[in-house]
């Protein structure tokens, strides 16, 4: 019986420290919070009349100017270093270079308007995902993309390898199937749609895409399905 009530015991006081413990949602915090100021796009946009550098920016520059010797200890340096500027922000604290500085000024002290948990939680969200090499390998996968046929984007773009397939059918006939038919008969089909026109996929049927794509669009994915 001791055992029973030591257990108990014991599941009632995780259950009391769980519910004290609140979670915050640092991705929600990021734009409620912060993107009046901050443009929060990876990359970045650039406005003349920015009033805070992008966030990418911010957190390439903390990440960079901010030495440990230890690589695991970086993180929670990093989101302290946030719940102290944000609360108590000073030039002498600042890792912006001095030009930045006389750009932007000094971050007002948000102090009243956020918790420190809030900005400890908007911290590691900005840590985990400003990270330097998902950049680069959104960079690469933006340059590969620009690389393709404008009709290919516009594939891509709008969904179709979901169905159709280069070179092999996957729920509809492949591209190279489709090529086969008249320039006129894809452009219509891409336009208004159709179903029962495929051996096999009579149940299966495209919807219009007039709406979706303007006349110049549908001409230029019309040209790389011929391409293929």
């Amino acid at each position: 019986m001791k055992n029973f009530f030591f257990i108990v015991a014991i599941v009632l006081g995780l259950n009391a420290c769980s519910k004290s413990e609140k979670h915050y949602d640092g991705e929600a915090l990021l734009k409620n919070r912060c993107a009046t100021c901050h443009n929060l796009d990876m990359p970045p946009k650039t406005y003349e009349d920015e009033k805070a550098p992008p966030m990418m920016a911010v957190a390439f520059h903390v990440k960079d100017f901010m030495k440990v010797e230890n690589p695991g200890d970086k993180r929670p340096k990093f989101i302290a270093f946030f719940q102290d500027y944000v609360l108590h922000p000073s030039a002498e604290k600042s890792f912006c270079d001095k030009e930045s500085l006389e750009s932007y000024g000094v971050m007002p002290s948000q102090e009243g308007k956020v918790t420190e948990a809030e900005v400890g939680a908007i911290a590691g969200y900005v840590y985990d995902f400003y990270d330097q090499e998902k950049f680069m390998r959104q960079m690469q996968q933006k340059a590969a993309f620009e690389a393709l046929p404008p009709g290919e984007q516009l594939a891509i773009k709008n969904g179709c390898l979901t169905c159709h397939g280069k070179t092999k059918a996957k729920a509809a006939p492949s591209f190279r199937e489709i090529a086969q038919k008249s320039v006129a008969e894809i452009s219509e089909t891409i336009k208004n749609g159709s179903r029962g026109r495929w051996k096999g996929f009579e149940r299966m049927t495209m919807p219009a895409y007039t709406r979706r794509l303007k006349e110049k669009e549908i001409q230029s994915l019309t040209q790389w399905i011929k391409s293929l």
